[in-house]
């Protein structure tokens, strides 16, 4: 019985002395090694890929954002993004309406989401035209009227950034030729020149707008 309890002992107080040493190692050493190789070797991803402008943190490259007026409307001063239509509405970030990151789900023949795309493309159209430059319905790109996957993508194509451009120079009083040359800055091509597909940040884009227009 004694040799029992001591073999029990022994066992036990092995485990412990391995659950000290692996939460030492696996849960305070080893994330601080990591965190301190990501902030000496990627500060600006390991912060979260901060973006300021005028002296204050306005978002991250990485979470796409909503530009709207102060009735919950596009704000068509600003690019706009892909739509959102995710997960529902979030109380904490109410720059992008959604609790979790996520698509609709919705299939293709869902009549929600066929009248969802169509209102969007409407939309486009109408917000996007202006006295000199008209937008047709067949010149709304896919990702102008759908939402990402992950619901909150921070990139729109090429395409649906330039038709943006004659709209946004006109309500900031900017030439189309100077938009145009702001989107091409911040097109961002395939990675590794082969993967994926170019890409705009909006919001890097928006940045740049606002200083063309401040001159900030």
């Amino acid at each position: 019985m004694n040799t029992s309890v001591r073999n029990t002992g022994r066992v036990l107080g092995a485990g412990l002395r391995a659950l000290l040493l692996l939460t030492v190692v696996c849960g305070v050493l080893y994330p601080l090694a990591v965190t301190g190789v990501a902030q000496a070797a990627f500060p600006h991803q390991a912060g979260g890929s901060e973006i300021k402008s005028g002296g204050r943190v306005v978002g991250s490259s990485l979470i796409g954002q909503t530009y709207l007026t102060e009735d919950g409307e596009p704000d068509l001063r600003w690019f706009q993004p892909r739509p959102s239509n995710g997960l529902g509405t979030n109380s904490v970030n109410t720059q992008y309406t959604l609790i979790l990151s996520g698509a609709t789900n919705l299939s293709g023949d869902n009549p929600a989401l066929v009248k969802q795309v169509k209102d969007a493309r409407a939309a486009v159209v109408a917000d996007n035209s202006t006295a000199t430059y008209k937008v047709r319905a067949s010149d709304v790109p896919p990702d102008a009227v759908t939402s990402s996957g992950s619901g909150l993508d921070p990139h729109i194509s090429p395409d649906y950034a330039n038709l943006q451009v004659h709209r946004v120079a006109e309500r900031n009083h900017l030439p189309v030729a100077r938009v145009r040359e702001l989107v091409d800055a911040h097109t961002d091509g395939r990675a590794l020149g082969f993967m994926g597909e170019p890409g705009v940040n909006v919001l890097e884009l928006n940045v740049a707008l606002r200083e063309s227009t401040t001159g900030e």
